[in-house]
C-alpha cells in the first residue's frame, strides 16, 4: 500500500510540474514570437512531453516550412528502416581484355554503387592512401603487373542528375554543395589554397590545391582581401555557359595559405586517373594528358575485387554529427536504387514519402526534393518531424541514431541553417524526469543567425 501511495504522489508531482513547465514555456514563447526579428517570420513549433503524453505547445504544426538540415533526420531514419543498420556499399574492380605474362592488354574498371565514404578521411580504411593501396594490392594479386590501357570509372548504376533540382548556384560549386554520384571520391571535394594581399581590396591569388591536381578545375579568382578576422566569405561558382568557374567574395588580409573547400568537378575520373597514375608510377597530370576524351568501357568486364564501405550505422553517425550533405544525397539515391532500381533523387523522395505515409504521415507534409535539406524549396511540417523522431525512439537502432545526434547547448538535437532559416529537432531530458520530443523551425527571420539561435536555445532551456 505504501508503494502505491508513493507512486500516486510521484505521478501527481510529475503532472503538476508538467503544468508549470507548460505555462512557463508558452509565456516565454509569446515573448519570443513578439521579438521584432520575427515580425515577418513563419514559425513552427511542436513540443510533446513523452512522459505524460501532453502537448506542451503547438504553433503552426501543419504548416510546411523550409527545414534546412533537420530534414536529414527523415533521410537517416528511412535509411535505417529500409536499408538496415549494417548496410554496406560495394565498389568493385574489374578488367577488360586479357592478362598475358603479367601484362593487362585492356583496362581496369572501377564500378561504384554510391559509396559516399570512398576516399574519405573520416575512417582509417577509407582514406585516399589506404583505398589506392588496397586497389593496387588487389590488382597485383590478380597477376597484373602492367596495364596497356587505362583505369576507367563506371558510373552507370544510377540515373538522373548529379545535383538535385532546387539547389542554388551559390552552393553547388562549394564543398557542401557536392552532388552524389554512383562513384564518389574524397567526398567529392577539393581544397583551394589562396593568398590574400596586405591591404583591404587587394586581389587574391591561387597558390595551390589539394589534391595537387584536380581534374577539370579551371578557375578565375575575382575574390578580394577583406579586414583581418573577417573569415571565409568566398564562394566558388562552377561554369555556367562558360569554360571557367569563378571564386568571388572575400578572405582576410595577410593570408598565405587560406583554405577554401570546393566541389570537385569530376570525382569519378579523378579516382580513375589517380589509380592509373599509381599503377604506372606516373603523375596525374601525365595520365590526364594521355587520357581519352570520351572513354569507352569494353565488355565483358571480369570483376575480381570488392571494396566494402563502413556500415550504415557509421555513415549516419557522420551524416548527422557533421551534417554532410553528400551523405544525404547518396542515401536518397540509394533508397531509389534499392527499391525502384533507379538512382535518381526524385524517385528516392517518393520512396521516403511512401514509407512515412504508411506510418501515418500525410505525404503533403513532406514536400522534399533532396536528401540533405540544402534546397530552400523543401517544405516539411514540425508535426511530421516530431512524428519521425518519436518513431525512431521505438526502434532497435535508436541508440545509434541518438548517439549520432549532435549535442548543442546541452540538448541532443539536429540543427539546420540555410539563408533565412534556423531549425532544430531532437530530444530533451529534464532534470525532473520528463522526456520531450520537439521540432522548432524559424523561416524568414531578420538579423543575425547566431542571435536567432541563442533566442531559440533560451526558449528550449525552459524544458531542461
Amino acid at each position: 500500500m505504501k508503494k502505491i501511495f508513493i507512486l500516486f504522489f510521484a505521478f501527481i508531482w510529475v503532472q503538476v510540474h508538467a503544468q508549470d513547465v507548460k505555462s512557463a514555456f508558452n509565456n516565454a514563447y509569446k515573448k519570443f514570437a513578439s521579438d521584432s526579428k520575427f515580425k515577418h517570420s513563419s514559425i513552427g513549433l511542436l513540443v510533446v512531453n513523452n512522459t505524460t503524453g501532453q502537448t506542451i505547445t503547438i504553433v503552426n504544426a501543419e504548416v510546411g516550412l523550409a527545414p534546412a538540415s533537420c530534414q536529414k533526420v527523415i533521410t537517416a531514419t528511412t535509411s535505417y528502416e529500409l536499408l538496415g543498420h549494417n548496410y554496406s556499399y560495394k565498389t568493385t574492380l574489374g578488367f577488360t581484355g586479357k592478362i598475358i605474362d603479367g601484362v593487362l592488354n585492356g583496362d581496369v574498371i572501377i564500378r561504384g554503387s554510391g559509396d559516399p565514404t570512398l576516399g574519405s578521411w573520416r575512417y582509417e580504411q577509407t582514406t585516399e592512401e589506404n583505398v589506392l593501396s588496397e586497389f593496387q594490392k588487389a590488382i597485383s594479386r590478380q597477376g597484373i603487373n602492367e596495364i596497356k590501357g587505362h583505369a576507367y570509372a563506371d558510373e552507370s548504376l544510377w540515373q538522373g542528375e548529379v545535383i538535385p533540382g532546387g539547389w542554388i548556384w551559390e552552393d553547388v560549386g562549394n564543398y557542401y554543395g557536392a552532388g552524389a554520384r554512383s562513384l564518389n571520391w574524397l567526398e567529392n571535394q577539393f581544397d583551394l589554397i589562396l593568398k590574400s594581399g596586405n591591404n583591404i581590396g587587394d586581389t587574391v591569388e591561387i597558390v595551390g590545391t589539394k589534391p595537387d591536381f584536380v581534374e577539370g578545375l579551371n578557375l578565375k579568382v575575382l575574390a578580394i582581401s577583406a579586414g583581418k578576422g573577417s573569415g571565409d566569405n568566398s564562394y566558388i561558382y562552377i561554369p555556367l555557359f562558360d569554360k571557367f568557374g569563378y571564386v568571388r567574395g572575400t578572405i582576410p588580409v595577410n593570408e598565405n595559405l587560406f583554405n577554401v573547400s570546393g566541389s570537385m568537378p569530376q570525382p569519378a575520373k579523378q579516382l580513375a586517373i589517380s589509380l592509373e597514375a599509381s599503377l604506372k608510377k606516373s603523375t596525374a597530370e601525365n595520365v590526364d594528358a594521355a587520357y581519352p576524351k570520351e572513354p569507352v568501357i569494353a565488355k565483358p568486364v571480369t570483376v575480381f575485387f570488392t571494396h566494402n564501405s563502413p556500415p550504415l550505422d557509421s555513415i549516419i553517425f557522420w551524416f548527422l554529427k557533421k551534417s554532410i550533405n553528400l551523405y544525404g544525397e547518396a542515401l536518397i539515391k540509394t533508397l531509389a536504387y534499392q527499391l525502384k532500381k533507379t538512382g535518381d533523387t526524385d524517385s528516392g523522395a517518393s520512396v521516403i514519402k511512401r514509407f512515412w505515409s504508411s506510418r501515418g504521415i500525410d505525404p503533403a507534409s513532406l514536400n522534399i526534393i533532396d536528401g540533405s535539406g540544402l534546397s530552400p524549396a523543401n517544405r516539411v511540417t514540425v508535426s511530421a518531424l516530431v512524428h519521425v523522431m518519436q518513431f525512431a525512439k521505438r526502434q532497435s537502432w535508436f541508440p545509434s541514431f541518438y548517439n549520432a545526434l549532435p549535442e548543442i547547448n546541452g540538448i541532443k538535437m539536429k540543427s539546420g541553417s540555410i539563408g533565412g532559416v534556423v531549425s532544430y529537432t531532437g530530444y530533451i531530458k529534464s532534470k525532473n524526469g520528463n522526456d520531450y520530443t520537439f521540432s522548432f523551425i524559424v523561416n524568414n527571420y531578420d538579423g543575425n543567425a547566431n542571435e536567432v539561435r541563442k533566442k531559440m536555445w533560451t526558449l528550449l532551456d525552459i524544458l531542461k
